[in-house]
């Protein structure tokens, strides 16, 4: 037996697999973790333009005594602004004196046919 041969084991060609595989595993994890966040932040971004629309609506019923009719008196006389090419927002008047009912619809990304 030779004291100064070592004697090469079956897991020699894992030591440099096991790096890599756990790169792409934390890289794999790291993207779930971003696509999440911008989730989330596209769902509040959709909540916060439904509270603003809201507001304008009642503050123009406090200050006028009506509802507006639509999103433009809404936005040339209370400033209401909002990225047209990511929402939809349907305003429909049940009368002057009733809350409109407010839905937001997000858009598709853009290039995707939706």
């Amino acid at each position: 037996m030779n004291r100064f041969h070592k004697n090469r084991s079956r897991l020699q060609p894992l030591r440099f697999l096991l790096p890599i595989f756990l790169f792409c595993l934390m890289l794999l994890i790291l993207l779930q973790g971003l696509s999440s966040i911008s989730s989330t932040a596209a769902e509040e971004e959709a909540a916060r333009l439904h509270d603003a629309v809201l507001q304008g609506a009642v503050q123009c019923y406090a200050l006028e005594g009506f509802y507006p009719e639509d999103l433009e008196y809404l936005e040339t006389h209370y400033g209401l602004s909002y990225d047209s090419e990511k929402y939809v927002i349907s305003y429909e008047v049940i009368g002057s004196n009733l809350m409109p009912d407010v839905t937001i619809i997000p858009l598709g990304e853009r290039g995707t046919d939706s």
